[in-house]
């Protein structure tokens, strides 16, 4: 019986308490207490990681720099521009006359020469038509000299009083108009044989003809336009090619400037030229104002064809054994530096960072040529070797990677 009591009020005092959940009860009925060292440790817990991320955050990051040496070496300054290969003199053979293409003596890679017949038209048309205006000729010659026989006997019966002078006058009116007729039928004769000439289509120049635009049993027409039947390159051997250079480019090129162009025929070979001619006539293409520069290149082994497209760089300005940087070292300042640095002249061209004694030091240069990889050093505090920072790299492990900072 007591004890029961005492299980009763130990029931009871347990049951008051609030901080003491059911789920902690014992298998009789009773409840056990959280212990409290548990909740201490979970309170050291946290702090000790709001202590590590504080530490983590407010801690220096290590800095690396990536550097390059400035060193001497050439600078070339070019503009790029693209163009098409053409030979340096290309004749477009036409047909003067209209006609059917009665045979072909020439076809595409002919070696022709000059006066060489690359094409003949059906010349009987022109045929009739000389024979008509020589006829004509003909009958109009002797009217002529019937004529002339009659004024001279004229002038001799008017001279004699045998028949009236306006006789004579009128006749010798007649030989007029039949010697206007004869220099007609002979002007007549003479373009019929042109016309019957030009059925013959030659070659005005030694070359090698690359393009036949004409087959044997086509019609020709030249009533409105000369039609195009060859085109022959007088020379394959000397090629140009065109190229299309903008007009923010055009004013630093000239004639004799050096040019260096690929083909996509052959990607590993740089074939060398020199400026031959800027011409003054733009072309607008899309408000896009371009001016054609035409370069010369030497094609002896005559790997160059008409039509391939260049890849062109011409050089308009050069300098060799100079001291050059890294263009990446002129965009660049390290973290927290830009601006920095006492006593830089407000009216520098340029800064470089240089690496010594394992810290960044400001290094104000004047700049020379920039050919889009590297920039001439024309004067500043720099030598040959100096490692010029041109990035930096941050402690990976901390989460703070490092990127190169732009210069303001």
């Amino acid at each position: 019986m007591g004890l029961w009591q005492m299980d009763n009020k130990i029931e009871v005092k347990t049951s008051a308490r609030p901080d003491v959940s059911p789920s902690a009860a014992s298998p009789a009925g009773g409840r056990r207490r959280r212990p409290l060292w548990l909740a201490g440790i979970a309170v050291a817990v946290a702090l000790a990681g709001a202590v590590g991320a504080w530490w983590r955050f407010s801690a220096p990051v290590p800095v690396h720099y990536v550097t390059a040496p400035a060193a001497r070496g050439a600078i070339t300054q070019s503009v790029t521009a693209t163009g098409t290969v053409n030979p340096e003199l290309t004749i477009i053979v036409g047909s003067y006359v209209s006609g059917v293409i009665q045979q072909l003596f020439c076809d595409y890679n002919t070696e022709v020469k000059a006066g060489q017949v690359c094409a003949k038209i059906d010349p009987r048309p022109y045929q009739a038509t000389l024979a008509q205006y020589s006829a004509q000729l003909l009958r109009d010659q002797a009217v002529l000299a019937k004529d002339r026989f009659n004024l001279a006997r004229y002038q001799k019966l008017a001279a004699q009083n045998a028949i009236a002078r306006q006789q004579a006058e009128d006749q010798a009116f007649i030989v007029q108009q039949d010697e206007a007729t004869v220099k007609l039928d002979e002007a007549l004769v003479e373009g019929a044989n042109f016309n019957l000439g030009y059925t013959n289509i030659i070659s005005p120049v030694d070359g090698t003809v690359v393009s036949r635009n004409v087959t044997q049993g086509q019609t020709v027409a030249s009533s409105f336009q000369t039609p195009t039947l060859f085109l022959i390159a007088s020379d394959l051997k000397k090629m140009e090619v065109d190229t299309n250079v903008s007009e923010s480019d055009i004013g630093g090129v000239k004639n004799g400037d050096k040019a260096m162009f690929t083909v996509d025929a052959y990607p590993n070979r740089v074939f060398q030229g020199a400026v031959s001619q800027v011409r003054q006539s733009p072309q607008t293409v899309q408000n896009v104002v371009t001016y054609d520069v035409v370069v010369s290149v030497d094609n002896s082994d005559l790997a160059l064809m008409p039509g391939m497209t260049a890849s062109t760089q011409i050089v308009v300005a050069q300098r060799n054994d100079v001291l050059r940087v890294p263009d990446q070292a002129l965009r660049y300042a390290p973290g927290g530096l830009a601006g920095a640095g006492p006593g830089m002249p407000a009216s520098e061209e340029g800064r470089v960072w240089v690496l010594r004694d394992g810290a960044p030091v400001a290094v104000p240069v004047v700049l020379g040529l920039d050919d889009g990889n590297f920039t001439e050093i024309v004067k500043g505090d720099l030598r040959p070797g100096d490692a010029v920072i041109t990035a930096e790299n941050r402690d990976q492990a901390n989460g703070r990677p490092g990127l190169p900072l732009p210069r303001l």
